[in-house]
């Protein structure tokens, strides 16, 4: 997504206004926070579109130049258009070098060749696609990378076993919550369950003591 945005400093304010200004290619915008007064602004549609639909798009601090003015920010919020998905308005907030900012960031994972259970055909199954972080508004990670080398089916990966960006942390109400597992895979799934009925069945029998052999006459 785009590092910077221009935008110019806007004073209408109502539906006309904003109806003015998409017609002209450029969106309603605001930023505030930082304990100062909201500034109305407007920016490009056609930069919004792009750097919204590039991704991480709430995640990233950007420079916003507001007629030679540049603001640290960073996405709260944007709406769109329900019916035409184009972009309606946007909300920046403030950010400085002690800012901490609540953020959803994605989670990758790496060296899935290195993994003895996917090797095998396991699969890889995430429950956690993102995490939830506070972290330094100046050191938002661009993902939280996990390596599966070593990973064999039945492994799961706890968030414990992570290794987080300095000053940052996960905001969770789990004790250590499982980020992803190693599943068997699926033939091997079936033939674990249709041996499980054959393996019951053969208990009992194996279980019953033998008949006295017939005397000897």
């Amino acid at each position: 997504m785009a590092k910077n945005l221009v935008a110019k400093a806007r004073s209408g304010v109502g539906k006309g206004a904003a109806r003015a200004l998409r017609r002209e290619g450029w969106i309603p915008a605001v930023i505030y926070g930082d304990k100062k007064d909201p500034l109305p602004i407007s920016i490009s549609y056609n930069e919004a579109m792009k750097s919204i639909y590039a991704g991480g798009f709430l995640s990233h601090v950007i420079e916003v130049d507001v007629e030679g003015q540049k603001h640290s920010v960073i996405p709260r919020d944007y709406q769109l258009d329900p019916v035409k998905d184009k972009a309606l308005h946007v909300d920046f907030l403030r950010v400085g070098p002690n800012t901490k900012l609540h953020v959803q960031v994605a989670v990758h994972f790496e060296n899935h060749e290195a993994s003895p259970g996917i090797k095998k055909g396991g699969v890889l199954n995430i429950v956690h696609h993102t995490l939830d972080l506070t972290c330094p508004a100046n050191a938002i990670p661009e993902a939280i990378v996990i390596d599966l080398t070593g990973k064999d089916v039945g492994d799961s990966i706890h968030l414990s076993s992570i290794t987080l960006p300095k000053g940052t942390s996960v905001r969770t109400h789990e004790k250590d919550m499982t980020i992803a597992t190693i599943a068997a895979p699926s033939a091997l799934r079936s033939e674990e369950a249709t041996a499980a009925p054959a393996e019951a069945a053969a208990a009992p029998a194996a279980a019953a003591p033998a008949k006295d052999a017939p005397a000897k006459k």
